[in-house]
């Protein structure tokens, strides 16, 4: 890579939440827990969107009010948003919550 390449990072293209496991007809013995495989998964996947989010918009409020206009933000929808309980994606409610302004 040279200086004038630019600096890529990797950005997650399937963000999905896990879905749930399918209902089998057999059960096994040996058969994982699949309800538990899937429990973990999604708490693993809110808490990776909670930590995308802090690391993404906290920072924004470092900034003044018309430099977060320009970007497309308010503050308070920020400060809003980073009070949310840990089971509500903070991302997809800013989102939603910005689209509604936009109305």
């Amino acid at each position: 890579m040279t200086q004038y390449q630019p600096i890529h990072r990797p950005t997650p293209t399937d963000d999905k939440a896990p879905t749930p496991p399918p209902r089998l007809a057999l059960y096994m013995p040996a058969t994982p827990p699949l309800g538990l495989i899937y429990a973990l998964e999604l708490w693993w996947w809110r808490y990776r969107r909670r930590r995308q989010f802090r690391q993404r918009f906290l920072p924004l409020l470092a900034h003044d009010d018309h430099i977060l206009e320009d970007m497309g933000h308010q503050r308070d929808d920020i400060q809003w948003a980073s009070r949310l309980p840990l089971k509500e994606d903070a991302h997809k409610a800013l989102t939603e919550r910005r689209a509604r302004h936009k109305r």
